[in-house]
């Protein structure tokens, strides 16, 4: 005959609750605080089927449609020079300088 039991075999005991909890209530807290900001959220320059172009003479941009050139007053940025997202490397660049019409590098006229 079994051994008579004192409390059900499917009673959780109190201290072991406390514990899970203040291990989920930590890994929850951990996850708020520091897991979120590597999903941190970058907006890009340009569409998907776009590539941003660059004012001559100016630090206003523009996106064009792969396949087509970029309209007047406008060229490509510089290879490798190229801004993808907003606050980027390049796009924080590209605020201070801008193309002169022979496609050198210059400081741009509103950058002060």
């Amino acid at each position: 005959m079994p051994r008579r039991m004192s409390r059900a075999t499917t009673a959780l005991r109190p201290g072991r609750v406390r514990i899970a909890a203040a291990a989920l209530a930590s890994a929850a807290a951990v996850v708020a605080l520091t897991g979120c900001s590597s999903f941190e959220y970058q907006e890009d320059i340009c569409s998907s089927g776009e590539y941003p172009v660059l004012s001559v003479g100016d630090t206003g941009s523009a996106c064009v449609s792969d396949g087509e050139e970029p309209p007047a007053g406008f060229v490509r940025y510089p290879e490798g020079k190229v801004p993808q997202q907003v606050d980027d490397k390049w796009d924080v660049y590209w605020r201070a300088h801008t193309l002169d019409k022979d496609g050198k590098v210059i400081d741009a006229p509103d950058a002060g």
